[in-house]
């Protein structure tokens, strides 16, 4: 044996005489049947080790596809809390608030919209907001520079001041003709109410108003108090007040005309989703009746 080891290479031999040594230590507490059978590893050696994804990066260049990155070391290591793994619950019963422009709304066309040729004011008495076009005079001249008072806070009447042609409270109102106070939004869309001054929106008149209008009770509100919109509609025998329609979301329009002068026509909840649709398809539009 001695013989042997001398022939071989000086690293070859101190390799073979180190297994030498361990086996001899090894078997020299077994019986000599299982001396030489006995191949465990010494209680003192490391347990043999598997191939694994990070031990791929030894491989030949075909096989070094899947494997992982070495770690960086530099890099400074931050736990996630175990409260912070899994899936976040999210909250959908909570929906967005939808966003007015902190409350400002002009109380003729119901928009927030405004711009510095066409801003919305706000009456220094009652917090009305309208826009300059929508009120008309004395806003169509300018903005004032200091407090503005609407009509109805102008106005000196003890009573209360109330529409004609609703049961609505509040409002932009302005008087009429004969005497009486009349919202603007009334004023504009019932067909046979006209303003004796159109630019400015004064001198509400009334006086063309059929009494079918006055005698027909809202089946909105249920009230007979001023005059009703009938739904366009031919067969439809529905009517309602103006400011009725417009809480609600009906379709109420207001088309100019040229010749045969303007047009109003409002729908009825179930023909306002109608005209709705209609709308979409290009093919139905708004003309007056014979």
């Amino acid at each position: 044996m001695g013989g042997k080891l001398q022939s071989l290479p000086p690293l070859k031999r101190f390799t073979q005489m180190q297994k030498n040594q361990e086996n001899a230590a090894l078997s020299s507490n077994l019986p000599a049947k299982k001396r030489k059978l006995e191949t465990r590893p010494p209680p003192d050696s490391p347990p043999p080790t598997t191939p694994t994804a990070a031990t791929t990066c030894c491989l030949p260049a075909k096989k070094r596809i899947w494997a992982i990155h070495p770690l960086d070391l530099n890099v400074e290591y931050n736990p996630v809390p175990n409260d912070e793994i899994g899936p976040k619950e999210v909250d959908v019963s909570r929906k967005p608030e939808p966003d007015d422009d902190d409350g400002i709304v002009c109380a003729v066309c119901e928009s927030t919209d405004g711009d510095p040729s066409d801003p919305i004011v706000l009456c220094d008495g009652c917090d009305l907001m309208v826009h300059t076009t929508c009120y008309g005079h004395p806003l169509t001249k300018g903005v004032p520079e200091g407090d503005w008072f609407c009509a109805k806070c102008m106005a000196k009447d003890e009573k209360p001041i109330s529409c004609s042609l609703c049961p609505a409270a509040g409002g932009a109102l302005k008087p009429t003709s004969d005497g009486k106070w009349a919202h603007l939004v009334c004023a504009l869309f019932v067909p046979e109410v006209f303003f004796t001054d159109p630019e400015g929106r004064e001198g509400i008149d009334c006086s063309k108003v059929p009494k079918r209008r006055w005698d027909q009770k809202c089946y909105i509100c249920k009230s007979r108090k001023g005059c009703v919109l009938d739904c366009a509609e031919v067969n439809c025998t529905l009517a309602f007040h103006v400011t009725c329609g417009v809480e609600q979301g009906l379709c109420i329009e207001y088309n100019q005309g040229r010749s045969k002068g303007d047009i109003v026509a409002g729908f009825c909840r179930a023909h306002s989703d109608l005209w709705e649709k209609q709308q979409q398809t290009g093919k139905f539009k708004i003309v007056a009746r014979d």
